[in-house]
């Protein structure tokens, strides 16, 4: 069974009963780490470290004493043992001192610019080689701390959207690693999880975050392997049609059409190698239309000039799957 959680408020209510009289007194604030920052048993850097929170969470600031910061901060559970544990661990709540910098609270001025600033910087030392670790998870946090402490700001929708789609990507790459990876119905593989992505859906509908969001959980239908067979291709046109129908404005509205172009174009040769000769002619039809469509959404270069070649070959009757050569 899973144990209950405590939101912040209630959290620093329950400390309250534990502090001293002066911290009692005190209105707490909720506060994000911009930044690393080491909790100190006291305010003195030569003082005992507690433990080091990283960047995106979250802090109740008790008060402020002269550069410092008295701060209780909910952290994860240290390296449990899923496979002896019946229940849920409990994250740990630590209290203790940190510089009285890098806390950004609702209430600071352009504080939704700086802690998505602060999610850009730590999403791309993620991507770079030997970059920080645990730069992805951070970015993750950060990103979604703009979207919950500053709702009414331009870039709520986006940060929601992206601390969605990180958390999307490592779930991707983790299943990647499972044997089931490449099965060719997707019921046979474990999908990612996908209530980030809805939530994106159902909390900014009818925007482009929404479309994008939409866009990624088509990858829990998509096949693992193709096995040569006409099923899968079949299918995915579909999906991917339907996408194009329901999203006419996404920004991967190109890119949709052109993935179905490719599937109807792989199946000109899957139809001939199964026999089925009318269906290959209908399928470079439906290729060369859906690949003219992709051209007339304007899309982005890349996907523009890879529409534009697919269609030469679709017209000259080059094959575009397989290992046929000509």
């Amino acid at each position: 069974m899973t144990k209950r959680r405590f939101p912040a408020v209630l959290l620093v209510s329950m400390l309250a009963c534990f502090l001293p009289v002066w911290a009692q007194n005190i209105s707490a604030e909720r506060a994000v780490l911009a930044r690393a920052a080491v909790l100190h048993i006291s305010p003195d850097a030569s003082s005992e470290k507690l433990v080091t929170a990283e960047r995106g969470r979250e802090a109740v600031v008790m008060e402020h004493s002269h550069g410092w910061a008295h701060v209780v901060v909910t952290l994860p559970p240290v390296n449990p043992e899923p496979q002896v544990l019946e229940e849920e661990p409990e994250p740990r709540t630590l209290s203790g001192w940190v510089l009285d910098k890098g806390l950004i609270s609702a209430s600071t001025p352009n504080g939704d610019q700086i802690l998505f600033g602060e999610a850009v910087d730590s999403e791309n030392e993620a991507s770079r080689s030997g970059g920080r670790r645990g730069a992805a998870s951070d970015a993750r946090r950060l990103y979604a701390r703009v979207a919950e402490y500053f709702p009414n700001s331009p870039l709520a929708g986006e940060s929601l959207y992206r601390a969605a789609d990180v958390q999307w990507q490592l779930d991707q790459a983790e299943r990647r690693s499972r044997p089931s990876a490449r099965a060719r119905d997707p019921r046979d593989r474990v999908p990612v999880p996908e209530d980030e992505m809805k939530k994106v859906e159902k909390k900014f509908a009818h925007t482009k975050w929404a479309d994008l969001a939409a866009w990624r959980l088509l990858e829990n239908r998509l096949c693992g392997d193709w096995a040569a067979e006409s099923k899968c291709p079949e299918k995915e046109a579909e999906i991917y049609e339907k996408y194009a129908q329901e999203h006419p404005d996404s920004p991967t509205a190109a890119e949709a059409l052109y993935d179905v172009a490719y599937r109807y174009g792989a199946l000109i040769e899957l139809y001939k190698m199964e026999g089925q000769s009318k269906k290959s002619e209908e399928a470079q039809q439906k290729a060369i239309s859906a690949a003219q469509r992709a051209l007339g959404k304007n899309p982005p270069v890349d996907w523009a000039t890879r529409a534009q070649r697919l269609l030469y070959m679709l017209q000259k009757q080059m094959p575009v799957y397989g290992s046929a050569v000509e």
